[in-house]
Order: C-alpha cells, then structure tokens, then sequence
C-alpha cells in the first residue's frame, strides 16, 4: 500500500490543506498522521487503487514507497506502516529544526551585538528607570545572557544575620543609613535569585514544563533582569533609591503567589517526581524565598518609613514612636499574636462547625522579644488551626486548647561579638547561605549617632506549646506530616479549592497579607517549620494517640533591643 507525503508550500493559506485532505478522503485516502511543526499529513492507498493526488500552486506530494507485504500478518503491515510514517515524520522534523537552527545562527551576530549594547547601557546607570522588561509570561534572558545567570549562581554568598536588617537604624533613616540599606539590599538579591533559577533549571524537564512551575521560573527571570542593571554601581542618589525601591516593589509583587502556585504545579506532576524530591527541592527553594523576600520587604519598609527625606540628608522628624524597624518588631508580644489568630480561626471554626473552641494561654504571656509578626502569624495561625479542627471533629470543643509561653533569656550557644561591621569579602561563606539566617548578638547601625545595643548579652528565644485534646494523629500519619506532598484531604477537595470552593476551615493558610492561600496542598506544617527554623527556631510535635497532641513552637530572636 502505497503512502505519500503532503506538504503545505510556504505562504499558502491552510485552507488549502484542508482542500487536499478532502480530496484524499474523495479518492479512498486514509490519512494516517498529521503534523504541526510542518503543516501536512501522511496519507495511505489501497494497494491496487491508483491515485490522482499531485502537487500544485499550494501542496507538494511526494511518494514515500509503495509496501509489498499483502502476504504478511496484519500485524506486521500495521507496524511496518507504523514504522515508515515514524521514519518520516522524523525526517520532517529535522528539516524543520535544520532550517530553524539556520535562522537562529543568520540571526547571532546581530543577538550578540544586541547583548553588548544592553550591557554597556546597564553600566551607565543613569537616574532614569530601569528599561521595562519582558512580563513574566515571557523568557526576558536570551540566549548569551544565561552565562550571567551562571555566573552569579556559582558566586559566593555571604550569610545574612537578623543584625544585617537591624544594623541601618531605627526609621525614619537619614540619606546616608537609607542609601547603605539600598546597597547591602542589591548586594544580596541578584545571587540569591539566579541560585533559585539554576535550581528550577536541574529539576526534570517535564516538572519545569508544567505551566504552573514554568511561571514561576519565569517570574525569577523576570525579577533579575530588572535587578541587573542596578548592579554595576553604587547608589547614591535619593532619586536612584527611589527607582530601586519601584523596583523591589514590582519584586515582592511578582513572587506573591509563588507557593500556591508552586503547590499546584508540583501536585499536578507528583506521578512523574518521588515525595522525596519534592520535599528536598520545595524545602531548600520555600526557605531561600523566605530570605529573598524579607530582604526586599526590608528595605521597602524602611524606605517608606523614612519618607520624606531631603538631600541634606536629614530624615524627617518622627513624631510616633515606633517598635519596628523595617519589618521587624523588636518588642513582639506572642500573646497578642495568639488572641488575635485565635479570634480569626475560631470565627470561621464557628462559620464551619457552628462551634467555637476555647482557647487559654497562660505561662509568662508578657514576654517579648525581636522577630518578623508576619511570620509569628502564619506558624500560629497554622497550628492553631490544626488543633481547633481537631477538638472539633474529637468531639471536644469543650476541652480548652491551651497555649503556653515561656522566655529563655539566655542561649548559651549565642554570645557577644564585637560592633558589627559589614565586610561583604571576608565574612565566612556557607554553602546554603541563601536559605537560613546566622544569628548574631550585637547590632549596629549605619547612623554613628544612634547605635541599637541589646540589652541582654545573648540572643532571646521564646517557646510556645499547644495542646489541645484532638485525639492525637493517627501513628500511619505521623511520619508524613513533614512532607510538602502530604494532604489530609482527597483529589475532590483539591478540585472544589480550585473552583473557588474551598473549605473556609482550610482557607485560614492565608490570613497574612501575603501569604496566599495554599490548603488542601499540604504545605501548613512543613512550611511553618521552615518559617521557625530559618530564624534559629524549631517545630516539634508529640501526638498522644487516643488523647490529643502538643505542639512545642520554638522561636529565635535578638533578644530585647533598646
């Protein structure tokens, strides 16, 4: 049966295509497979018809061979037809790729000289705004510019400390301590992005082919293409830290939803990755994000704290005062955390059940210490939720959850180092520097006139326990409730999530103001230890199976700072 190739000629409109598969059909024709990247179709004859079918205007028909097998099993015609129309849909598709690769190389002179000119522009740092770049649906670095995304992957990075984001000074800054924050902010970000796209990078191609996991790739090559022209030179103007601070704005914008949607792509291809690596990846990647975000969200917070400044140098004078520097409250009283996620959760437990759990907290609820709320909320809110959601369903609404907290002035592992300084070469490097803070003891501050000293000589932790009387967690789920692939909910509810359904109980992920609704994905646990243990802090769980659960939620600060 003989088969022949039908091409579209270029320029010709498809309808004509569609004109010759109908005349196939006409003649008795079956078509066997059609093509995409060139736009045509295999057709097959009855061995003894003979066919009309030429070229013209618009086609192009070329005979691929006529097969004498009718003796043979069906099988073997089936496969052999099978065979010759692989052999030659492959044939089409080098054509396709020779004469694209043909393109792209007519093409690198004039891309190379286009690279250049980008870079020597980025250099002349002018006050202006950064060129606008790609959107995030789009690849903004092509071709030569990869190398840069290499090249600051495999450079070194320094490790960042919560001083680092004290050391500028209590707001309003002046011109000097604000313009210092806008450079160690620069100096941090671009290394810690391209590390976090080499990584998207070395996970399977069809993980990184899913729309979901693809966007955010993109969304990372988008945010360094807008810090890369920034890099080349010191700031050094209020107009140019206004720029830089636009465009940390765009970054923290761009990566608002980076876990949920993460979650969703990761879930979709769960069939194609083990948990394992899934856990690996997402835990290195979530906590990396957490660093990259606070040092952006830092800045910008200082920056509109310090506004407005004139070109004296003088910040304006501050009229209320304030326990936050930056985002960073450095009198954070646990306790008020816990009322008012508890207020939150138990409203829309109420909304859910029509029961409302009751909630004590006793121990030393006076205490504070120095930490990021925003982050104190989402862990809080997080296992306060797991432990209303499980008295309930027990049956036990009856039974209070109780919260403890107790301060632990003195860590003997952290002790006083001498004035900070900021010596970017020569601080030790860690391997994973960019995902996980070091903790220091002192604190300074770009403003010589006004120091931040800790008032204890070591570092501040506060434990909190919550225990509820749940029944505990099942002992065949226990060894999962780490792993970011674990859900305690089925396809269905992922599905209603997706509809806009979703279980209020599970939507409480998503009380902070940026931190997007992942429930039903899995990540509440996982990602609220990578919150406590980014800081120095820790999450440990014992289940008491039959009777409840207690939570023990570690977290490090810098102690009291005056």
């Amino acid at each position: 049966m003989p088969l022949y190739n039908v091409t579209l000629k270029k320029d010709s409109p498809p309808a004509e295509l569609e004109k010759a598969k109908e005349k196939v059909r006409e003649q008795g024709g079956t078509i066997k497979h059609e093509y995409t990247l060139i736009k045509g179709f295999t057709v097959e004859y009855p061995a003894d018809h003979v066919s009309t079918l030429e070229s013209s205007d618009h086609i192009h028909v070329e005979q691929d061979g006529e097969m004498r097998i009718h003796n043979q099993p069906r099988q073997a015609k089936d496969m052999y037809i099978y065979t010759i129309s692989l052999v030659t849909g492959w044939l089409l598709l080098k054509m396709a790729l020779t004469n694209a690769l043909a393109r792209t190389a007519s093409c690198s002179v004039r891309l190379r000289f286009r690279l250049i000119h980008n870079v020597q522009k980025a250099r002349q740092f002018s006050v202006s705004p950064p060129p606008q770049v790609a959107t995030s649906t789009q690849q903004p670095f092509a071709y030569g510019a990869n190398d840069e995304v290499t090249r600051l992957a495999a450079s070194r990075r320094r490790p960042l400390t919560l001083a680092d984001l004290l050391k500028h000074g209590r707001p309003p800054l002046a011109k000097d301590a604000l313009l210092a924050s806008a450079n160690f902010t620069l100096s941090l970000l671009p290394a810690r992005l391209a590390s976090r796209i080499e990584a998207l990078r070395n996970l399977p191609f069809i993980i990184v082919s899913n729309p979901h996991v693809s966007k955010i790739y993109n969304n990372y090559l988008h945010s360094l293409s807008t810090l890369l022209p920034y890099q080349q030179r010191q700031i050094t103007t209020l107009e140019e830290e206004k720029h830089f601070a636009e465009v940390l704005a765009d970054l923290v914008h761009t990566h608002t939803d980076t876990i949920p949607i993460l979650a969703r792509g990761f879930l979709e291809c769960r069939r194609y990755i083990d948990p394992t690596e899934v856990t690996r990846f997402l835990d290195t990647h979530l906590r990396a994000r957490i660093g990259t975000r606070l040092i952006a969200e830092q800045h910008l917070a200082l920056h509109f704290a310090s506004q407005p400044i004139s070109d004296d140098g003088n910040p304006p004078k501050d009229t209320s005062p304030s326990n936050y520097i930056g985002v960073i409250d450095t009198a954070l009283q646990p306790a008020r955390i816990v009322k008012f996620c508890e207020d939150f959760v138990g409203e829309i437990c109420e909304l859910k059940y029509g029961v409302r759990p009751r909630l004590t907290v006793d121990g030393q609820p006076d205490a504070t210490f120095a930490h990021v709320p925003v982050h104190v909320e989402y862990i809080l809110t997080e296992l306060l939720k797991n432990a209303f959601r499980a008295v309930v369903e027990a049956g036990n609404e009856r039974e209070p959850v109780e919260v403890t907290i107790a301060a632990a002035p003195d860590v003997p592992r952290n002790h006083v180092r001498g004035p900070y300084s900021v010596s970017v070469g020569t601080d030790p490097i860690h391997p994973n520097s960019d995902v996980g803070f070091e903790m220091d003891s002192v604190v300074g501050t770009a403003d010589a006139n006004e120091s931040i000293k800790l008032s204890s000589p070591s570092t501040q932790s506060i434990t909190i326990r919550i225990r509820d009387r749940g029944g505990g967690i099942p002992p065949e789920i226990l060894p999962n409730i780490w792993s970011y692939s674990f859900t305690t909910f089925s396809d269905l509810d992922l599905q209603s999530s997706e509809n806009g359904n979703m279980d209020a109980l599970n939507a409480m992920s998503s009380s902070s103001g940026h931190l997007s609704s992942i429930a039903g994905l899995g990540y509440g646990l996982p990602l609220s230890r990578a919150y406590a243990e980014y800081f120095g802090g820790s999450i440990a769980v014992q289940s008491l199976w039959g009777w409840g659960t207690d939570v023990y939620l570690t977290l490090q600060g810098v102690g009291k700072v005056g």
